[in-house]
């Protein structure tokens, strides 16, 4: 009350609005932004508990793949199921890697993955820079021409391939294996030529044109201009050209004859045909043949996201 008593108004806040006398309130600004925020954060929750659920029946077969590996046989198939094992044993894993070479299954798995990770790479980026940043007669035609192989079925080159090698010798060797690989279009590479095309036309021109006036050839401008910049569609290349090589089974079956050049699909086939009774040490195993491939894309993640989600966006 004033002297004269009247009611006193309260003061006024920093922005102007009435208020509790001498306490400030928020900035207007700053509450619509808190406020804006909790919806916000209330959905993201929402999503990441989607994406958990929908991911529980897909981690399900892996998280029962390796309790398994880790259980004796009688304790695998109790009902109702047990999660953890009890004990702990460890020893299917030494004692399946041991009842089979699969350090030289998996040696031979290395060198044919390698180098049809190497092979694909180089051709599928020397294909991918042609149809995408050189200017020549015929390129688009010859582009769909070659999309149109993705429409024909594995199948049906599969017999005359096999006949092909045949003639030349290269049975129960690596040469069928690998050697694809080095030819762009081949073996699946297609899909990584279209692919690294599409990344190839997010790069502007521009940096192109600057290096050819600074005198540098195409060979030039794609190693130094193109090839880093274009490194997250490198590395989805090089996760799905190795992905492949690792779990294929169909090749080798076809082409390898000699258990020492067995590769570790073969050899994971020929220790479950042994060892069926034993599914500890199957499940073992298998944990080990799939646990290079899981590494993998755990530290390239980052890498096979952006290549993914950049590729098709130009400029």
């Amino acid at each position: 009350m004033t002297a004269t008593g009247a009611p006193r108004r309260p003061l006024p806040d920093r922005d102007g609005t009435p208020g509790t006398p001498g306490v400030p309130g928020p900035p207007p600004a700053r509450a619509g932004a808190a406020a804006a925020r909790r919806p916000r954060r209330y959905g993201r929750v929402l999503v990441y508990l989607a994406l958990a659920a929908g991911a529980l029946p897909t981690l399900l077969p892996f998280v029962w793949l390796v309790r398994s590996s880790l259980m004796q046989d009688a304790q695998m198939f109790v009902a109702p199921p047990e999660w953890v094992p009890s004990p702990f044993r460890w020893s299917n894993f030494t004692e399946a890697l041991t009842a089979q070479p699969f350090a030289l299954y998996f040696l031979n798995t290395v060198i044919i993955a390698v180098v049809s990770v190497l092979g694909t790479v180089i051709t599928c980026s020397i294909a991918a820079f042609s149809f995408s940043r050189l200017r020549w007669r015929g390129r688009d035609a010859v582009f769909a021409v070659l999309l149109s192989a993705v429409m024909l079925p594995y199948a049906v080159t599969l017999i005359p391939t096999f006949v092909m090698w045949q003639e030349l010798g290269a049975l129960d060797t690596f040469v069928p294996l690998t050697v694809p690989s080095w030819f762009a279009g081949a073996g699946g590479g297609v899909f990584n030529v279209f692919l690294l095309r599409q990344f190839f036309l997010t790069i502007p021109f521009e940096l192109d044109e600057a290096a050819y006036i600074d005198g540098a050839s195409p060979g030039r401008v794609l190693w130094t201009v193109v090839l880093p910049l274009s490194r997250p569609a490198i590395v989805v290349v090089t996760i799905f050209t190795f992905i492949g090589t690792w779990n294929d089974f169909l090749g080798p079956l076809l082409y390898l004859n000699d258990e020492s050049r067995y590769t570790l699909s073969l050899g994971l086939a020929s220790f479950q045909s042994v060892y069926i009774t034993q599914w500890g040490y199957l499940m073992a195993a298998s944990a080990a043949v799939i646990a290079p491939i899981i590494a993998l894309f755990f530290f390239l993640q980052r890498y096979f996201i952006e290549g993914v989600t950049l590729t098709g966006i130009k400029n």
